[in-house]
């Protein structure tokens, strides 16, 4: 493997702590010693994923390799740009994009994407993994996001089978735990937040 202690370009950080940086317009990471990032291992192919440098961005593609890369736990199925912070799976080695130039934002506004129909949730990208009825609260916050939700509406809609015998301490405790798992900050939400009285609001970033 190459390393460097320059952080001018985008770079990779492996298990072992090393940088890679990612300066060449195509760089192949793979078992062969011909790739830019070498890594030995029986799980990697010899020419098994590339990043592909166009402009300030980095792009990672798979290269039909037989175990698969793996961007945030999601096998990269097609071309994808990598954000500082993402993981990149390639075989049993994990790397760790860095990007020394990104604009850091005091309090960063969470990115929250919700494939309802699959049933998927990510967070920046990252896959959070929900409770059934972490998950219909959520949905149904997201299907009424921006508007106010008081506390009978989320009991009706998360515990239909209660027929709106449900308890306060339910839903907020259902807040508090979905809040940890989408939050940076649970104590400060940014994403569902408190209306004083009237109940629950889900705040997306258009």
């Amino acid at each position: 493997m190459t390393e460097s202690s320059s952080r001018q370009s985008p770079y990779f950080i492996d298990p072992t702590g090393r940088e890679h940086l990612l300066e060449e317009e195509h760089i192949t990471i793979g078992r062969a010693v011909e790739n830019t990032i070498v890594i030995t291992s029986k799980r990697i192919s010899r020419s098994h994923a590339s990043v592909q440098r166009d402009g300030w961005r980095r792009i990672l593609e798979d290269l039909n390799s037989t175990n698969g890369t793996f961007l945030n736990g999601e096998r990269v199925l097609s071309s994808v740009e990598l954000h500082d912070g993402d993981r990149v799976l390639v075989g049993d080695v994990e790397l760790v994009y860095h990007d020394p130039d990104i604009t850091v934002c005091a309090t960063p506004f969470p990115e929250l994407e919700i494939d309802i129909a699959g049933g998927v949730v990510r967070v920046d990208r990252h896959i959070v993994p929900l409770s059934s009825k972490e998950f219909d609260l959520l949905a149904y916050l997201y299907e009424m996001r921006g508007q106010v939700c008081s506390k009978d509406d989320i009991g009706i809609a998360v515990w239909p089978e209660y027929e709106g015998s449900v308890y306060d301490y339910q839903i907020e405790n259902l807040v508090r735990r979905l809040r940890t798992k989408l939050e940076p900050d649970p104590t400060d939400p940014q994403l569902l937040v408190t209306v004083r009285g009237l109940g629950y609001k889900l705040v997306t970033r258009d």
